[in-house]
């Protein structure tokens, strides 16, 4: 069973606990400023703050454990998967890590801000604390099946993990199947951002394929300098 946030003392807005799987979820739409009270929070309970746009996620039996994954190998597994028939390219494996330019706690409130007053994906979102050892790990506590045609989140959470080491990531927003993050430490060059951006092609291949067409375009455009990083899947 989830801590219950609401029989401690702490500035939170009303909230229920839910089981199966177990979290606490804010009974009201989330306001700005919301993430530094659920940081608060965290510090009291180890619970982890994140805006979802769903009541309740239901469990699928399939969310597994991320220390069952190695996230390199991971990456090579998933890139050889969605290479294109006819322009296979080798995996040249991970990126380095980036350069912290803040907070990775001060940049995630930041992005939950944006998100709640700019972002048409989660207005309305609520505020919940998940049990989970990091953010990375958020998707599994929850059973979140938003990559299930693609793969199981504890295959994406063992990546997550990685970039929470290499870039200072915080999961910020889910919804059924989109997905927001924070960065603390972007990559800042052209050849760095698309080293990056080919590991976000192995995570999610639909930010490509769908989105900008190219992976040197989509490095340049959502990777170069950016401080939060979106990924969906169909």
């Amino acid at each position: 069973m989830v801590i219950n946030p609401n029989a401690l003392d702490l500035d939170l807005p009303p909230g229920t606990v839910r089981v199966q799987p177990s979290y606490w979820y804010a009974d009201e739409p989330a306001a700005p400023e919301i993430w530094s009270r659920l940081l608060t929070a965290r510090e009291a309970t180890g619970l982890q703050p994140v805006l979802l746009t769903e009541k309740q996620f239901p469990p699928t039996g399939l969310s597994g454990d991320a220390d069952d994954h190695d996230p390199a190998a991971t990456l090579s597994a998933l890139w050889g998967h969605v290479q294109e028939i006819g322009r296979e390219e080798p995996w040249a494996g991970p990126a380095e890590p980036g350069t912290r330019t803040a907070d990775p706690d001060d940049r995630a409130a930041l992005l939950a801000d944006e998100l709640l007053t700019d972002d048409k994906y989660f207005t309305g979102a609520r505020a919940a604390l998940v049990p989970a050892r990091s953010s990375a790990d958020i998707v599994t506590a929850l059973g979140w099946s938003g990559a299930c045609n693609f793969t199981e989140a504890a295959r994406l959470a063992s990546v997550l993990r990685s970039w929470e080491d290499r870039f200072g990531i915080r999961v910020v927003g889910l919804g059924p199947d989109i997905m927001s993050v924070s960065v603390a430490a972007p990559p800042r060059t052209r050849g760095h951002a698309l080293a990056v951006a080919r590991e976000h092609f192995a995570f999610c291949p639909d930010i490509v394929s769908q989105g900008v067409g190219s992976i040197e375009e989509y490095a340049e455009e959502d990777v170069l300098n950016r401080t939060d990083w979106w990924f969906w899947w169909d």
